[in-house]
């Protein structure tokens, strides 16, 4: 397959999945599709995300060697919302080596925070960071007063994933 041609040539769930199976536990293919994903043009970039995360979510042990990468990506000023969606949607579902929970946390924290951020993006980094804060329960009271801040505002999907969220955090 020539991967970049699939991704432009079609953005549906159907091209998704075939990219998604041809990658299957390749290490090589992920890592084909990774660098598409990382350092291609903005359609590239941002039609690869999508297969990116569900090859994760089928394989975790895929991104293991390209974690200093997604934190830069991550970095970035200006990517699209689409890389961020799809990024924090895969770290929900992956162990985070521990020299890159910092930068993740504060990543996460800026999306919650962000005022304008998508719902989607808030909401996955919510997860990530109530997955985090089982390690750092020193978080909690930062996510709480962000979320709490941020309530009245937002949409019933922020609400309900925030509720989930305080409903499992306080268990913790």
């Amino acid at each position: 397959m020539n991967l970049r041609s699939a991704l432009l040539s079609e953005h549906s769930k159907e091209q998704c999945k075939a990219i998604v199976d041809w990658v299957g536990n390749s290490k090589k293919r992920f890592d084909e599709l990774f660098s598409l994903f990382l350092n291609d043009e903005h359609r590239v970039i941002q039609r690869a995300a999508f297969p990116v995360s569900y090859c994760l979510e089928a394989y975790p042990s895929l991104i293991d060697k390209h974690f200093e990468n997604l934190v830069k990506k991550l970095q970035q000023p200006g990517i699209h919302d689409a890389v961020k969606r799809n990024t924090t949607r895969l770290l929900q579902n992956v162990i985070i080596p521990q020299e890159w929970q910092g930068a993740i946390m504060n990543i996460c924290f800026e999306y919650v925070a962000f005022q304008k951020e998508a719902v989607a993006i808030k909401a996955f980094s919510m997860s990530v960071l109530a997955n985090l804060a089982k390690d750092y329960p020193e978080i909690l009271p930062e996510l709480k007063l962000i979320i709490e801040d941020q309530w009245k505002r937002h949409t019933p999907a922020f609400k309900g994933r925030a509720g989930k969220l305080f409903k499992n955090l306080n268990s913790l």
